[in-house]
């Protein structure tokens, strides 16, 4: 069965078996990668140590949120 086929097939159910189905889909696609995560949590420790040394400046969350 092709993509399209597929596609048609579920635009014909009913509202809460298409929101089944996408769910599911979405949550396939979030998978967590560890590698993604270790990268973030260097980054995160780089930019903790560059601020504690003065080397980079914090930004208020007033600011932030405007």
């Amino acid at each position: 069965m092709s993509n399209s086929e597929i596609l048609q097939r579920a635009l014909k159910l009913p509202a809460t078996e298409k929101f089944l189905i996408v769910d599911s889909l979405l949550k396939s696609l979030d998978v967590p990668d560890p590698n993604l995560d270790e990268i973030w949590a260097d980054e995160a420790l780089r930019r903790f140590e560059a601020y504690k040394a003065g080397e980079i400046g914090g930004v208020p969350a007033e600011e932030i949120f405007d």
